[in-house]
Order: C-alpha cells, then structure tokens, then sequence
C-alpha cells in the first residue's frame, strides 16, 4: 500500500488524469470506441518516461523493498488507473444508452460487450508493454511502440468483425438488452483476460526487473 501511495505521489503523471477524461470519448458518434483504452495506454508511458528522468527506479531500490515489489506497485498503480477508466467507460456507456443515438459504426457499440472488449484491450497492452519496458526501463518508447501497435492491430479485427463475424454483428455489436447473457458471459471473459494478462506482466516483469542492470 505505501509503495502505491508513493507511485501516485512520485510517479503520477498530469496525462493520467487528461487520458481519464478521454473515456468521454463514448458519448463520440461514429469513433473508434476502442481508441479511447489506447489513450489509458499513452498516460502509462508518460508515467513510466517521468519515473525515468526522475531516476525513480533508483530511489526506489534504496528503500527496504525488493525489485519484484517495485515492480508490483507500479504495474498495480497503473492497474488501478485501467480500473477507473473502466469505470468512467460504464459511466458513458450508461449515458449514451440511456440519451440513444445511432449505431456506432466504427467497431462495437457503447453497450456491456465493450467494457469486455476494454478489458480485452487493456489485458493486451499490460502483457506487452510491461514485459517489454521491464527489459530497458530507459526505453518506456520502445515497449510503448510494440504495445500501440498490439492495441491497434486488436481494434482494427475488432471493427472488421463487426461486419463479418455474425457473433459479433448479431450478438455483441448491440446495445441493447437482448442476448445479455452472451454479452455478460464475454465481459467475464475479458475480465478473466484482464486479471491474468496483468498477473502475468508483473510475473515476466519482475524476472526481466531482477535481471537488469541499472548501473548501464
């Protein structure tokens, strides 16, 4: 708990709080609404760049901690950070729902599969950037360039299965209360996705993190 304390203190980076408002982003017709998860994912290289030319990772290994929890608070402080953006996502699903609007053309629609599908994005960006920034904790640009294009690459399948995968156009790329159990059934699905991709980066994290040399 102190060492996240000391992360939102030390390590907290203005963009968080501007990408948080990006889940807004929902109420947008026609926009992409898994761009608005890859927004969180720019906040977290800003963080990871400030902790960087604050020399953070130094500070941190002279207090009585390890690597590995080092590496667990800041992969848990960013967690928490999906979390609320996830939250905040709910929030203006459940205001487009209940204002109406048209729907969305661009990839799924502001309803209960795309918190699952936020889930599944944000799963995807935490196995690949953290593993990848934990290697070079110098280069957050490097892991941030693979991770984007991971984010990106997922949100383009996305829109296209919307038009050519009937599941997806028939069942989840609706807002609507009908087939909701297979739309709650996806979400806990992404859900399980988010848990254990994020166990998972700070698992890989901490090996590649213990194995560094921080002297280079």
């Amino acid at each position: 708990m102190k060492l996240l304390m000391k992360e939102w203190k030390l390590c907290m980076h203005p963009m968080g709080y501007i990408m948080l408002l990006c889940s807004a982003l929902i109420l947008v017709p026609g926009y992409p609404y898994g761009v608005s998860c890859f927004y969180m994912g720019l906040a977290i290289y800003f963080i990871c760049l400030t902790a960087r030319e604050n020399h953070d990772a130094g500070f941190t290994l002279t207090l009585p901690v390890s690597r590995r929890d080092a590496v667990r608070a800041r992969i848990l402080f960013c967690a928490l950070l999906e979390v609320i953006d996830l939250a905040l996502i709910g929030v203006f699903v459940l205001i487009k729902y209940l204002t109406g609007g048209p729907e969305n053309p661009a990839g799924l629609d502001a309803g209960l599969a795309l918190i699952g599908e936020a889930m599944i994005l944000f799963a995807l960006f935490n196995l690949i950037f953290f593993p990848l920034y934990y290697r070079d904790i110098n280069k957050p640009g490097k892991a941030f360039m693979f991770a984007s294009a991971a984010v990106f690459g997922w949100i383009i399948l996305e829109i296209a299965a919307t038009y050519t995968i009937d599941f997806v156009q028939n069942v989840l790329d609706h807002a609507d209360g009908k087939n909701i159990g297979d739309k709650a059934l996806f979400t806990l699905g992404g859900l399980a996705l988010f848990l254990a991709g994020t166990a998972k980066s700070i698992q890989s994290s901490a090996k590649h993190f213990e194995e560094t040399d921080l002297s280079l």
